[in-house]
């Protein structure tokens, strides 16, 4: 599911008092209450170490703790959920962090004792007296703050603590610092905004010269809005998230955003050149150097297996038991798509084998309406599903070739960033298409036999074992060249066509919905199955049984020119509006099927994945000292945020808390890191 803070909605007030009475400890003159303990740890799933640090746990139940009486009340509890669920909760819930009287403003007091309580500060020291301060609380530190001017006091106080972190590595006011300082500033100040491949590449972008104030300044701020040169990024390629652009034409595009300055692009390029081949990036590269936002999607994960530590570890087992973990997901998929399609297909099937020559006499089916009409009338609802069993013995299989051939082949023909060329997305849709036929051709001819069999009335009952005693082996693969025709040429529309309307259907974060999934494939599906229609109408003509009087076929070719002669060109296209109605609704359900499946059951096998697929579980941020565990069943409405907001609030302000300091493992005292 889909969510972000400001779209959650409130959980009801009997359901949440039913949470809140599971986790509340103590009960005084008659009402329960959540003790600190209770809210962060047990509730929140944060500090869940037996060392955990008491302070920290006290200033985060603070939060929720609005009377500031060292318990939270169910009136408490679920105005916090409320909060949760504000489109500015990130702020709110940090303000309400400072908040330390309950009094809607922010003291210098109660400023200055959190922020001595944070890691930063016992790393690098603020000046709680120096002129920022000041200019926020007054000379004398009176100045009460409230929450509007809290927000610009929060974003910039970090800001201000990274320049005072390079005045004290440059006493001497030269404007320089060495790299190895550089490097530290960055570890400790930005510790939030750092990825791995920037943080291992800090000395790299160096290149061993000294760091100049200037440089020091625009590589903080590219770190800050890495999201809007994401956005540049995409102005400057109307969308597209795979087309490489070089300096020149990002230069261009930040021209409109006056926030990001030609030295912030050259750092960029500096980066990614470092992490990757120099000269020209994609989007890929941005988000692996732009840190993870607290806010990104949501997907609840049935199960999560990492099967290697990086993409190098890949052996040739590895790679097959991928292979064998798509197949049964796509197994699954194609089963599901075909059932929800299936009596569509039964009366496509029966439209295309209806024959208008002169040889015969009265038209069964006027059109597909009528036919569905008529198979229920008389063969009853079951009548629909007339071959259903070997259609699913055969469709999943065929849907799991189909979609394990084109992942293999878009895997082997992408590059090392995972992007693809359109003629590789090609070929590995047609290599699907040609794998599926030699192990569907029997079953589809068995499946088309069962299906028209009703058509014969008082006619001998036909068993797909009866047809294929008859037809033999040989028989079996009638009208593969015509299969071939046909699926060859789908799958090579159809998933170039996929994989370009689901990149146009994802969000800005280029993160696709399953809805937007499900009409992805659906649109797919219409170019692809009625442009091979012509394909499709020849194989039925080669499969199905000719009966007394109906004209026979020898091959593809034979059977085109018959066709073309007896009933005009026409004819080839009759089913095209059922075989539509069936392939793109069950394409659209089978592939949104494959993707969810890969989510929920989610194994990293550190080869590609599914390109806006990757919905994040909201984890904790680098190096994150809350210690948390994932969200809960019992954290509904609002506080399926808790725990992503309040891990944001290290990710995007730096407040980290300490999260060690009593029991086994802590040697400081409570109040100082031990470690994260």
């Amino acid at each position: 599911m889909e969510e972000t803070p400001s779209l959650l909605k409130r959980a009801g007030t009997d359901k949440l008092r039913e949470v809140f009475l599971k986790y509340a400890s103590l009960q005084k003159d008659g009402e329960h209450y959540m003790t600190s303990e209770d809210f962060v740890r047990k509730f929140l799933g944060l500090f869940v170490e037996s060392s955990f640090n008491d302070e920290s746990v006290r200033l985060l139940a603070g939060i929720a703790d609005t009377s500031k009486d060292g318990l939270i009340s169910f009136s408490e509890f679920q105005a916090f959920e409320g909060l949760l669920c504000a489109p500015d909760a990130l702020y709110r819930t940090a303000f309400q962090l400072f908040d330390r009287q309950g009094n809607g403003t922010v003291s210098y007091a109660d400023f200055a004792d959190v922020v001595q309580k944070t890691e930063l500060h016992s790393k690098i020291p603020f000046s709680l007296d120096g002129t920022f301060i000041k200019r926020y609380f007054g000379d004398k530190k009176q100045r009460l703050i409230n929450y509007a001017e809290f927000t610009q006091l929060l974003h910039d106080f970090h800001e201000e603590h990274a320049m005072e972190a390079f005045r004290s590595k440059d006493p001497a006011g030269t404007g320089f610092i060495s790299p190895l300082d550089f490097q530290d500033i960055i570890v400790k100040v930005k510790r939030h905004l750092l990825t791995p491949d920037v943080k291992d590449n800090l000395l790299a972008v160096t290149e061993g010269h000294r760091v100049s104030f200037p440089y020091f300044i625009a590589f903080t701020s590219l770190l800050n809005n890495m999201e809007l040169i994401k956005q540049i990024y995409l102005y400057a390629t109307k969308g597209s998230r795979t087309e490489m652009v070089t300096k020149d034409e990002l230069l261009y595009a930040a021209q409109t955003m006056s926030q990001i300055t030609p030295l912030e692009i050259d750092i960029l390029f500096q980066l990614t050149g470092a992490v990757n081949q120099p000269g020209r990036i994609d989007y890929s590269d941005l988000s692996n150097i732009g840190p993870e936002h607290y806010t990104k999607h949501i997907t609840h994960r049935l199960a999560e297996i990492k099967a290697v530590d990086s993409p190098n570890d890949r052996s040739a087992l590895i790679q097959v038991l991928e292979a064998t973990y798509r197949f049964t997901l796509a197994s699954f998929a194609g089963a599901t798509g075909a059932t929800v399609v299936y009596p569509i297909d039964l009366v496509k099937t029966r439209m295309q084998n209806q024959r208008t020559g002169s040889m015969i006499g009265e038209i069964a089916y006027r059109n597909s309406w009528d036919c569905f009409k008529k198979v229920i009338r008389h063969e009853g609802i079951l009548g629909l599903y007339r071959g259903l069993l070997p259609q699913l013995m055969g469709v999943a299989p065929e849907k799991a070739i189909k979609l394990t051939v084109n992942d293999f082949v878009r895997d082997n023909l992408s590059d090392k960033r995972g992007n693809i060329p359109v003629w590789g997305e090609v070929v590995a849709g047609a290599c699907g298409g040609a794998a599926q036929v030699i192990f569907t051709n029997p079953l589809e001819i068995v499946k088309i036999r069962l299906q028209v069999a009703g058509e014969i009335a008082g006619g001998s009952k036909i068993s797909a074992l009866s047809v294929v005693r008859e037809l033999g082996f040989l028989g079996l693969y009638k009208g593969a060249r015509a299969c071939l025709l046909r699926d060859v040429n789908f799958s090579a529309i159809y998933f170039p066509t996929y994989a370009h309307t689901k990149a146009a259907l994802a969000d800005k974060d280029g993160y696709n919905h399953p809805l937007s999934l499900l009409a992805a494939g659906a649109i797919a599906g219409v170019p692809a199955a009625s442009l091979v229609t012509p394909a499709d109408v020849i194989k039925t003509r080669l499969q199905v049984a000719a009966r007394t009087g109906q004209t026979t076929y020898t091959g593809v070719w034979d059977a085109t020119k018959k066709i073309m002669a007896e009933e005009g060109p026409r004819a080839f296209w009759k089913g095209t509006a059922a075989r539509v109605c069936r392939s793109s609704p069950q394409f659209g359900v089978t592939l949104v099927t494959y993707e969810l499946l890969q989510r929920l059951f989610y194994v990293d096998f550190g080869g590609n994945q599914p390109k806006g697929s990757q919905g994040t579980k909201p984890g904790l941020p680098i190096d994150s000292t809350l210690g948390g565990e994932q969200p809960k069943p019992d954290h509904i409405g609002g506080y399926h945020a808790a725990v992503p907001l309040l891990t944001g609030i290290e990710s995007k302000f730096g407040l980290y808390l300490p999260r060690f300091g009593r029991g086994v493992g802590a040697s400081a005292p409570a109040g100082t890191a031990t470690g994260s």
